[in-house]
Parts: C-alpha cells; sequence; structure tokens
C-alpha cells in the first residue's frame, strides 16, 4: 500500500475538497482526513488532504503556484 504524506491543512471540509479536487485534476490522487479536535474559530474542523508520498512534491508545487498567483483552488 502506498504511504500517504500530508500537502495541505485546510480549514474545512469543503476548502478542502476544492484543494483535493484540484490536485486530482492534475492526476494526484488525494485522501482526506479530519483532525479531530483541530477546532478552529467558527466551528469548522481542519482537513488535512494527503497524497502518495512519491507525488509530494508535485502537489506542493501546483499549490505553491496557486498561492502564487493568488488563484482560486
Amino acid at each position: 500500500m502506498n504511504e500517504f504524506d500530508v500537502v495541505y491543512i485546510a480549514l474545512g471540509e469543503v476548502e478542502a475538497r476544492v484543494i483535493a479536487g484540484r490536485l486530482e485534476s492534475e492526476g494526484i490522487p488525494t485522501l482526506l482526513k479530519s483532525e479531530l479536535g483541530g477546532l478552529v474559530p467558527g466551528g469548522m474542523a481542519r482537513v488535512r488532504v494527503l497524497v502518495p508520498r512519491e507525488s509530494v512534491h508535485r502537489a506542493r508545487l501546483l499549490l505553491e503556484g496557486l498561492a502564487s498567483t493568488n488563484e482560486e483552488p
């Protein structure tokens, strides 16, 4: 089984699903894991976005590119 690493921590499931969708549209498989007890203001739980270890570098580059262009994920 592939090992997965965290590439993003979202503030809620909606944000996590948007990020995961963006990564999956680039061919990068994702898993979402909710952090129990990781509530943020407004009552939303933090959700970790994970990708296979061999895709971490590519996923981080993609996410950095989105952040640097202020593009919505």
